[in-house]
């Protein structure tokens, strides 16, 4: 059993205790449920910078372990907010990554204007109207943990709830199974190997051939520099998104803008 097989079991023992802590309607009940969204896309796309930031709040990872001793949302939405990002991720996964769905809300009372996005293994139905209903704009879809019936359901279930949303590829594998049936808004290149977990950019330049020129494609993990950022930049990528690099900085608002290379 991978890792991936190990979260996507685990996240199934939540999501079970998570309906039994709180129902789906009561979810539907939540204020953010019918509050406008802000768009991940749209901010990428009217960015004046070369690429558009993605600052991830992340405590830990299975990887690293932990990456920010004194992990406090808010101060760090704080930096990102003076760094100008076009979009925060932040990790609502506890069991492997030390999250927590509160961190979403917490953020969400604190803008209206920048877009959140729900970093997690989402796998139900549930999950994706708790994402709303606590505060995203966007949510991810991984595909390499999703049947093409899955994602498509999922997929189409955010839209109709006016969530946007970021498919992640790992391989050609999953690049067939999402666009099997239609082309998706936003696809994000996950640049980590998750059987070794390392990282290479490299990866995001093999894959980017067979994706639609039509989607806004962004870069994930092991992004460290000014210089991979020009070259991801170069070959045709609006955003990037970064977590190790940024939290584990001594000044989170200058590693951001050591990686775009514009204030």
């Amino acid at each position: 059993m991978n890792i991936l097989d190990r979260i996507v079991s685990k996240k199934k023992e939540i999501i079970a205790e998570s309906k039994q802590r709180i129902s789906q309607s009561e979810l539907r009940s939540l204020p953010y449920y019918h509050a406008s969204t802000c768009s991940l896309r749209k901010s990428l796309i009217e960015t004046p910078r070369p690429v558009g930031i993605i600052a991830e709040m992340k405590k830990a990872s299975p990887s690293k372990g932990v990456l920010m001793e004194d992990y406090q949302p808010t101060v760090l939405f704080k930096k990102y907010k003076e760094a100008k990002v076009e979009g925060i991720s932040i990790l609502t996964d506890q069991e492997f990554f030390q999250g927590s769905i509160n961190h979403l809300l917490q953020i969400r009372e604190l803008t209206e204007t920048i877009p959140l996005l729900r970093k997690d293994f989402i796998i139900d139905p549930y999950q994706v109207d708790e994402a709303k209903g606590y505060g995203a704009s966007v949510i991810l879809l991984i595909a390499a943990i999703l049947e093409p019936s899955q994602y498509q359901e999922l997929y189409l279930q955010a839209k109709e709830l006016g969530l946007e949303v970021l498919t992640e590829v790992h391989d050609q594998d999953d690049i067939q199974k999402v666009l099997k049936d239609f082309t998706p808004e936003m696809i994000g290149i996950n640049n980590r190997d998750l059987t070794t977990f390392n990282t290479s950019i490299q990866h995001t330049h093999q894959l980017l051939g067979q994706l639609p020129k039509e989607t806004l494609l962004i870069s994930e993990s092991g992004i460290h520099s000014h210089e991979q950022v020009e070259t991801l930049s170069n070959l045709g990528i609006k955003g990037v998104l970064v977590g190790e690099r940024i939290v584990k900085a001594a000044n989170q608002v200058e590693a951001i803008y050591e990686l775009v290379g514009k204030r």
